[in-house]
């Protein structure tokens, strides 16, 4: 599952980042209001978490944006203003949940996982599907030809952004981005090391074959036609 970031903060920004990513999230991380309403105008994420102190727009116009379009996607307003007549604005501009900061991250799980299962989610949207291999989001399991494959986070994380990017070729960059949230070092191999292993664990003994190495480029999982 996809979720949009917007925080202006360095340092809080890369720990929600890096704390969503290892609970298997696919996350976009913007520190702008007007980069962040682009995104979420111009592509399909799951849930929204926004500050209310932004440049360009604050989160209160990013939400009014979201809402004008016709963008029912869950969000989530996590901010340092705790006044009630704050949440109250926030709540009444069409937002699903306010947390006030300081916070806990194992709450703010939480209640993005509860609003993810009180959206509505179809079972379809559970689930991601290639041929016969088949990834439960909300279990965290991974299933292929009907047999059980134990992946790590990370490799869970490395195989959901291949099948929502299903088709594509992906970058080291963007890979790196998404999985590590690191930038793209072109003296490690730890992306490398990572595909051979996932491709041990969902390739290997299975046909056809998901994950594909395009030279030059990146990595693609495709079903080969």
């Amino acid at each position: 599952m996809k979720i949009l970031l917007l925080e202006d903060e360095p340092k809080t920004g890369a720990y929600l980042k890096q704390g969503l990513v290892e609970a298997g999230f696919v996350v976009d991380w913007v520190a702008d209001g007007l980069d962040g309403l682009h995104l979420a105008l111009t592509e399909a994420h799951d849930l929204a978490i926004l500050d209310v102190m932004l440049p360009g727009l604050d989160g209160w116009q990013v939400l009014q944006g979201i809402r004008r379009a016709g963008k029912d996607m869950p969000v989530l307003f996590l901010t340092a203003r705790d006044h009630v007549e704050d949440r109250v604005k926030g709540l009444e501009l069409g937002a699903d949940d306010y947390l006030v900061k300081p916070f806990a991250f194992s709450e703010l799980l939480a209640r993005v996982r509860t609003l993810l299962r009180r959206r509505g989610k179809t079972k379809e949207s559970e689930y991601l599907k290639a041929a016969d291999l088949e990834l439960d989001l909300l279990r965290r399991r991974v299933n292929r030809g009907g047999r059980r494959i134990d992946l790590t986070a990370k490799e869970f994380a490395l195989l959901e952004l291949l099948l929502r990017r299903q088709g594509e070729v992906l970058p080291r960059s963007l890979i790196a981005s998404q999985v590590w949230d690191m930038n793209f070092d072109s003296d490690t191999n730890v992306i490398e090391v990572a595909i051979k292993r996932l491709r041990q664990k969902v390739d290997e003994g299975f046909e056809p074959k998901l994950i594909r190495t395009v030279r030059g480029m990146g990595y693609i999982l495709d079903v080969a036609e």
